[in-house]
């Protein structure tokens, strides 16, 4: 019988105190089976990102302990980054692996979204395939107004959350639980200190404006390093690869007379998706994932 595996990316309001992004992993570790993978910050954004996988129920109950750690460590009313955010653990998607469908993922995300509205008082929103309505699939609407516009919104009716009083945690805030499949986190920086450049091109690039089909993409400011960033969201990269992206904000970039510096992933990222951007800017002729030395050792 195959092995049922369930990831977990979740998104914690904190990026600037190890110590805290450090308690909320030995919460997740806590729990016998899980796996973290990955944990990754930045000052900048003022959040981090883990990644875990495990059994289906262990995976629900490490996110759980993760978000009850938060809610003690994390105070939302004096938070402050450039990443949208709406509460101390701002999003929690859970992807399936192996022997699990989108399916399982949805009923893990309304058994936890329950438990957390009951036990610790955080409202839970339900996103992407564990929406209950077409308006939340995309996690931008949820977000709208942040965390300091949705304190002055959430008692309106069609503000409500799907768990939980239509009231912040005093804290903590609000989250957002879901089931999505792979996502890849991918940001680039430019060669300029001027943010309106990377909102333009971000804007240029992002689905919701008519751009790349499943990009999701911000202009932020990276302080300590002065350069402006495209911070993007790639929600299917066997559709629109990590290259396309790479390419489009490059061209946008040109238009301004700004360079791309450098880029980065947040958390993991498939291997399928590396490979894609090796095959293209490589030109391999005839060249598979089999070729892969570490994909033959661990097949």
């Amino acid at each position: 019988m195959e092995t049922k595996i369930v990831e977990c990316v979740p998104n914690f309001s904190e990026g600037r105190r190890p110590e805290v992004v450090q308690e909320i992993a030995f919460a997740i570790t806590s729990i016998p089976g899980v796996r973290l993978l990955d944990q990754t910050s930045d000052a900048n954004h003022n959040r981090s990102v883990l990644t875990f996988v495990g059994e289906p129920n262990a995976v629900k109950d490490a996110a759980f302990m993760a978000i009850s750690r938060a809610s003690e460590l994390i105070d939302m009313e004096k938070h402050s980054g450039e990443h949208p955010r709406i509460g101390a653990t701002d999003v929690v998607p859970f992807v399936p692996m192996s022997g699990v469908t989108t399916e399982d993922c949805v009923e893990l995300a309304r058994s936890l979204g329950q438990e957390v509205a009951d036990k610790l008082h955080i409202p839970v929103y339900l996103y992407e395939e564990a929406a209950t309505c077409e308006d939340r699939r995309n996690l931008a609407n949820i977000r709208r107004g942040n965390y300091e516009g949705l304190k002055q919104t959430i008692s309106l009716p069609e503000r409500h959350p799907d768990f939980g009083e239509p009231a912040m945690h005093p804290t903590a805030g609000a989250t957002v639980i879901g089931a999505r499949n792979f996502l890849v986190a991918y940001n680039i920086n430019l060669s300029t200190s001027d943010v309106s450049i990377a909102k333009k091109i971000a804007r240029r690039v992002r689905a919701s404006s008519g751009g790349l089909m499943y990009v999701k993409a911000l202009g932020i400011m990276l302080e300590d390093r002065n350069l402006a960033q495209v911070s993007m969201n790639l929600t299917n990269f066997a559709k629109t690869p990590i290259h396309v992206a790479f390419n489009m904000v490059k061209t946008e970039a040109e238009r301004y007379g700004v360079s791309i510096v450098g880029s980065e992933i947040i958390g993991l990222i498939p291997m399928d998706a590396l490979l894609d951007a090796a095959r293209h800017y490589l030109r391999l002729e005839s060249f598979s994932r089999q070729q892969v030395l570490e994909a033959r050792i661990w097949e």
